[in-house]
């Protein structure tokens, strides 16, 4: 196995929930139903999983946001599910494990995404 690409993100939680309270309709454009459930701060934490998708990917356009998903296992342990658009360019770079890690805390939250091939 070799890594692919790497991707990191923080996102300020506070600043988040203003941007979803001001534009109610940015949560449905972010995430699926499942996800948009989800109390604040795993919000947050969730929109910087798919930044850091996105970057570890190379940035390239034409990604849907709910082409990354991020499910968490019986034991806590978050996944990234891709589909479509995110799953093609990973297919594109040889993808065969996606390994995710979140954290909140201090009133940030943040994602680190590395792809393998």
């Amino acid at each position: 196995m070799a890594v692919i690409g790497v991707g990191i993100d923080v996102c300020d939680i506070e600043r988040f929930g203003e941007s979803l309270t001001r534009t109610p309709a940015l949560r449905e454009r972010l995430f699926t139903p499942a996800e948009a459930t989800r109390p604040l701060a795993s919000l947050a934490a969730r929109f910087a999983a798919k930044e850091a998708m996105a970057k570890a990917l190379g940035a390239p356009r034409g990604m849907h946001w709910h082409d990354a998903e991020v499910v968490s296992e019986d034991s806590g342990r978050p996944l990234l599910v891709i589909r479509d658009s995110v799953l093609a360019r990973a297919d594109e770079l040889g993808v065969a494990h996606v390994h995710l890690s979140l954290s909140h805390d201090a009133g940030i939250a943040s994602a680190v995404v590395v792809l393998e091939s």
